[in-house]
């Protein structure tokens, strides 16, 4: 859930970025707004876990949800649009996995951790890609995701790294919203590796290719970082 933000928005200006309404009418604009294709660092970090109980925060169109449920996953698809979460379930129902997609909606900055339904204990893998919030409210969005992982089940996150500010692939980005592995960590009190209630599986910051809208091929890095919540 990447956003186009210019380096002199406001605080308030990114946070109308994060609402329903501009959510909303940005995939109202567009039959399909992304590629349909599950991210690759979710398939990376994912393909060695066992099924269970998983969470996509910022689904968007559904393609990790599906993905997930493709592979055996239990799937709670969040997002502030309701627009993405009626094509997220449309598309889930054209790949036959409707039945391990659930949809719902949740607004970052609402304050609360998001929930499944029927269970308390959390989720056995909470996924977010490319939530990129302002600076004076990633500690206490992040830490309300990450509440939402269950003891023993993982928390990942995939974002812009900073690097990409001078890439040429992330202009529209302000330089605070993208994040290194680091200030995660910090946000969540894993310093050094570990803490009381997480150890760190992966805090890396990769390099891929990426083709620009105008068809070049640029070098991008990822922040990805892996956290295993102690039982």
């Amino acid at each position: 859930m990447s956003h186009d933000h210019h380096h002199d928005a406001t605080l308030d200006d990114l946070r109308k970025a994060l609402t329903r309404e501009f959510w909303d009418g940005k995939y109202a604009a567009s039959d399909r707004v992304w590629s349909g294709k599950p991210n690759q660092r979710l398939v990376e970090q994912t393909s060695d876990l066992t099924p269970g109980l998983a969470l996509d925060v910022g689904c968007g169109e559904g393609a990790d949800a599906i993905w997930l449920a493709e592979q055996g996953w239990e799937v709670t698809a969040v997002d502030v649009s309701r627009v993405a979460l009626d094509r997220t379930a449309q598309h889930a129902i054209e790949r036959g996995v409707d039945s391990r997609v659930r949809v719902g909606e949740y607004d970052v900055l609402a304050g609360h951790p998001p929930r499944h339904p029927r269970r308390t204990k959390g989720f056995d893998l909470v996924s977010v890609h490319f939530l990129h919030v302002p600076r004076e409210d990633f500690d206490s969005v992040y830490r309300q995701i990450a509440a939402a992982v269950a003891p023993g089940g993982r928390l990942l996150v995939v974002a812009h790294h900073p690097d990409d500010v001078s890439s040429g692939a992330r202009r529209p980005h302000g330089p605070g919203l993208l994040f290194p592995p680091e200030q995660l960590l910090s946000a969540l009190g894993v310093e050094g590796g570990s803490s009381d209630g997480w150890e760190t599986e992966v805090a890396d910051a990769p390099v891929r290719e990426q083709r620009t809208p105008e068809g070049t091929e640029v070098r991008v890095r990822d922040t990805v970082v892996r956290l295993l919540r102690r039982p």
